[in-house]
């Protein structure tokens, strides 16, 4: 009977070990949370051979819902059989900080809902790490710099900003030294001009007069005046006992304080022959400055330094300020006016603007211009066709961010109904204005070459997020993780749906070439010799135009029926995995102790109305966009060299699909491979099972041409990649090795493309 029991317990814990191996790594690896997830595992696996009480643990949210664990449910009894081994393989524990993230982190594992990495709510600088809250610094502040102030982002400083700010500074010196009567302001352009080539170890601060004692222990001290320090230490010794912890080490720190009596800053001449003549001069080069280092990101530090010059040193009077060198502190960070040790921080692509990525907002500009250039100078003087097209196309990156972050805010604030409604609503919204202007525009030119477009960026789409997302998320991945896993259980359901939505919309396709006319254009043969085959060209299966009987009688009824299916096994898909079989994915959302944050009080960054007003607006500038691409590609498929299908397949498939790459990317950095998978398949379920569809339906509305019939290449690379996928992701693991081979696949497909002929009507 000991044996029995021995051996019994050895078997559960060698299961429970292989599960925990076996589960999906969870986002922070904070060692609380390890332990949390294992004690939560003892729990679940207990539950096969001993009875859990009706007391809940202490794992468990009171925001998880349906994602508690299910051997801890009433159903216990039923869940806790054998699946209980598997379904412990595919946990996923992560971690929330209040109840709205807890929401948005449920819905990205949530079927048919857009993944989406940013935080919707603010985050407390104080819990950030120490290189976001470099990011965020104002620049006021002499810290604790290691490394060398010679880099090479501040040697690229001096080459592109700051030679040409120190000359501007030269320059208004000599100005004001001529005026006589603002050479106060003349000495302070001299100092600045040198500060301003090399600023790096340097602080810009006021005079003083008191002196700021700190206290390594005690830092929050206060400002005393300077005393005797001989009658300090007097009575120090005299009243110090024997036996005592050694003294703090203290640092003098200058504050400001009041100057002494002089004439007023708006009572002197020299102010306003510096606001009249030198302040402008000097506003518009840090304008400049600004814009520049701004717009290329990584040298924001640089914006923030021109910012507190012009707002705030300029304006101050010129004896105040002055320049010293910055020594190391001694436990005490000093506020100075302006201090700054690096021009150059990679990091800053993570940095944000009200819940905003920086590129999001520097992007957003060329939305305005491109609708400005687009509609205004409609005969192209001064813009040509292909530069609009360019920028029309670029716009579309920005407005899918906004539109995601609109629906991940609203989703998050929102119940599990008007979530569902918001990204079935607005989830392909970019897609479908895109493919629904070029259908009206090749409507309205009576031409076939825009059909065929829509057709090739429907494929790229499909391509692209079977093939290069998952391969880019899971070479990036594995070069910093080694090996990944994923629930292989959800990315089945992802793949049984991916095969009935390409055998949906390829249908029609394979059923052409079963009974289609096949028929060619201008075949020849020399005369009297019947030996040498015939030479034809442009050899097409003939449909829609000289066999309408078989189109009217049977594609066209073939693929209404098709339009019907596929979004009810997208519905069937949405209860399987949200409802019935919730379980599957089984997330537990907590933070390092065992539970969701109770912050009631979370501040999000955009609220509902915001957030519906933005996805307003960024849906009809969309439109906008995607009206001018549409008109303005018709210079791009008619003169360019390369073949119409590559353009659809890669720019105008990719393009928009550029915010879901970057947040696949970032998962798989965490991680978190498994909804970097779910990103691709995610929008390509959507593509065939909500996207096709709808523009069958529109189509039988408005006639512009579409019909459901894509050539031979489209046809066998979207198979060929869905069988491809679906053997990658069998095992559940994933690494760089094939991540690489889906990634040559797409490539290999993308050559295929960019040598195929021209398609019919182009």
């Amino acid at each position: 009977m000991a044996h029995t029991k021995h051996s019994m317990s050895t078997d559960v814990e060698s299961r429970r070990r292989r599960s925990t191996e076996g589960s999906e790594p969870f986002w922070d690896h904070d060692p609380r949370s390890r332990r949390c997830s294992s004690q939560c595992d003892r729990l679940c696996v207990a539950g096969a051979y001993l009875e859990i009480p009706d007391t809940p643990s202490p794992c468990t949210s009171q925001y998880l819902g349906h994602y508690t664990p299910k051997c801890l449910s009433a159903q216990r009894h039923s869940r806790c059989t054998d699946d209980v081994w598997q379904e412990a393989s595919i946990r996923t524990t992560i971690r929330a900080e209040n109840e709205v993230e807890a929401h948005k982190l449920a819905n990205n594992y949530r079927f048919g809902f857009r993944k989406w990495k940013s935080h919707v709510t603010e985050r407390p600088i104080e819990d950030r790490s120490d290189v976001v809250k470099e990011l965020y610094s104002d620049l006021n502040y002499i810290k604790h710099h290691s490394g060398s102030l010679v880099s090479v982002g501040n040697v690229i400083y001096v080459l592109l900003f700051g030679w040409w700010i120190s000359l501007f500074y030269f320059l208004v010196s000599l100005l004001m030294f001529c005026t006589i009567a603002g050479i106060p302001y003349g000495k302070l352009c001299l100092k600045l001009s040198g500060y301003f080539l090399w600023p790096f170890g340097k602080a810009l601060q006021k005079s003083i007069s008191l002196v700021k004692k700190c206290c390594i222990k005690f830092p929050h001290c206060e400002a005393i005046p300077e005393v005797d320090e001989r009658k300090e230490s007097s009575e120090v010794k005299e009243s110090t006992p024997l036996l005592r912890s050694a003294p703090a080490v203290t640092t003098e720190i200058p504050l400001t304080a009041l100057p002494p009596k002089q004439t007023r800053y708006w009572c002197r001449l020299s102010t306003y022959v510096w606001l009249v003549l030198g302040y402008p001069l000097l506003a518009v080069v840090h304008f400049l400055a600004i814009f520049l280092s701004w717009m290329l990101v990584f040298t924001i530090p640089v914006s923030k330094m021109n910012v507190r010059t012009l707002s705030i040193i300029l304006l101050m009077p010129p004896e105040e300020v002055i320049i010293r060198t910055v020594k190391k502190p001694q436990g005490c960070e000093t506020r100075v006016l302006l201090c700054c040790y690096r021009a150059f921080n990679w990091y800053y692509y993570k940095f944000t603007v009200d819940g905003i990525n920086v590129f999001a907002v520097n992007l957003l500009p060329l939305v305005i211009i491109t609708l400005v250039i687009g509609y205004i100078d409609k005969e192209d003087y001064y813009v040509s066709s292909e530069a609009k097209f360019a920028t029309a196309v670029s716009s579309i990156i920005p407005l899918s961010y906004y539109i995601g972050m609109g629906i991940a805010s609203i989703s998050a604030q929102s119940n599990f109904a008007v979530g569902a409604v918001v990204n079935a609503t607005f989830g392909s919204i970019t897609e479908m204005a895109f493919y629904i202007t070029a259908l009206l525009q090749g409507h309205r030119a009576g031409s076939k070459c825009y059909a065929e477009i829509v057709k090739s960026a429907l494929t790229g789409t499909l391509l692209g997020c079977i093939l290069f997302i998952p391969g880019i998320c899971m070479i990036i991945g594995g070069c910093k993780h080694r090996e990944q896993r994923f629930n292989s259980r959800s990315a089945g359901v992802s793949s049984a749906l991916l095969f009935i939505s390409i055998g949906g919309v390829f249908a029609p396709t394979l059923f052409s070439k079963a009974y289609g006319n096949f028929i060619c254009e201008g075949c020849n043969n020399s005369p009297g010799n019947t030996t040498k085959p015939f030479l034809c060209n442009n050899c097409h299966y003939d449909l829609s135009e000289n066999n309408r009987p078989l189109f009217l009688s049977h594609i066209e009824p073939l693929v209404y029926t098709i339009s019907v299916l596929l979004p009810s096994a997208y519905l069937i898909g949405l209860i399987f995995t949200l409802k019935t079989h919730s379980h599957i994915y089984d997330i537990h959302i907590s933070d390092a102790h065992c539970h969701v944050v109770s912050d009631h009080g979370a501040v999000v960054h955009w609220s509902r109305a915001r957030a519906l007003v933005v996805l307003i607006l960024a849906t009809v500038m969309m439109a906008a966009c995607a009206d001018l691409s549409t008109e303005h590609i018709k210079p791009i498929i008619s003169n360019s060299s390369v073949s119409q299908y590559f353009i659809g397949v890669t720019v105008l498939a990719m393009v928009p699909e550029l915010p879901e790459i970057v947040n696949g990317i970032q998962f798989a950095l965490q991680n978190n491979i498994s909804l970097s998978l779910e990103v691709g398949s995610c929008i390509a379920v959507q593509v065939c099972m909500l996207q096709i569809p709808l523009l069958i339906l529109f189509n039988a509305f408005y006639d512009v041409g579409f019909v459901l019939i894509f050539s031979d290449l489209h046809l066998w690379a979207s198979i060929f990649s869905v069988i491809l996928v679906n053997y990658i992701f069998m095992d559940g693991k994933s690494d760089y090795f094939q991540g690489t081979a889906l990634v040559v696949v797409y490539l290999i497909l993308l050559a295929l493309y960019f040598f195929a002929p021209a398609p019919l009507g182009c």
